[in-house]
């Protein structure tokens, strides 16, 4: 009975969510997009011309926030994202996609592949794993997915990229921050005005890399 008055709960909060209403209005395919676009808008971050990969990127509201910046006169996008998820997503104009599991090395290599040895001036990432509710396994598998964007970051960002991940306030925080920090020479925490206050999820944007990892 509480689980589906939780339930109730939360369809009436998401429908009242001016967020979810923005997104509908704009053509967005998640409130999350909102999260990104004042990250980039903060941070300065993301020009016509860069080079974006986007990790976890179903259903696609961070690419189209990416493609949008990149579309110049005439609706031509100047630049490139290339865009990875397990799940499938409806095809973006001008968004290359990739079906598979990032934790797997034959995925990360057809991504690799695609690049074609070129750098990247953006890693983003809004992948969360499936929690289960036990504190110690959550962390290590929230840690595990952040080390996969830093690590892709690492061997593919230009030396001047940056990296947006997201994370969750809780145990194994502060290790997941520090082993950004051994990386880049910049690290902030961001908690977008669309991030929900309840939600733990914080955002991790990291500039410069330190040393380029081949």
């Amino acid at each position: 009975m509480a689980k589906k008055k939780f339930s109730k709960e939360w369809i009436q909060q998401h429908i009242n969510d001016p967020y979810v209403k923005l997104a509908q209005q704009k053509g967005y395919r998640a409130r999350a997009a909102f999260k990104l676009t004042e990250i980039l808008d903060g941070e300065k971050l993301l020009r016509p011309g860069d080079v974006v990969v986007d990790l976890g990127s179903a259903p696609g509201s961070w690419s189209q926030v990416a493609r949008e910046r990149l579309v110049g006169p005439g609706g031509v996008l100047n630049g490139r994202i290339i865009a990875l998820d397990m799940l499938p997503m409806e095809p973006i104009a001008g968004v290359e996609f990739i079906q598979g599991d990032f934790r797997e090395d034959a995925v990360l290599e057809q991504l690799a592949e695609r690049l074609g040895g070129a750098r990247v001036d953006l890693v983003i990432s809004d992948m969360a794993p499936n929690l289960s509710g036990v504190g110690s396994a959550d962390s290590a598998r929230i840690q595990h997915v952040c080390d996969l964007a830093l690590d892709f970051a690492s061997r593919h960002l230009k030396p001047e990229g940056a990296l947006v991940v997201k994370a969750f306030h809780g145990s194994g925080f502060s290790q997941i921050v520090e082993s950004f920090k051994r990386s880049f020479q910049r690290v902030v925490e961001r908690k977008p005005k669309a991030s929900r206050d309840k939600s733990s999820e914080t955002f991790l944007v990291a500039r410069r890399l330190k040393h380029q990892v081949s």
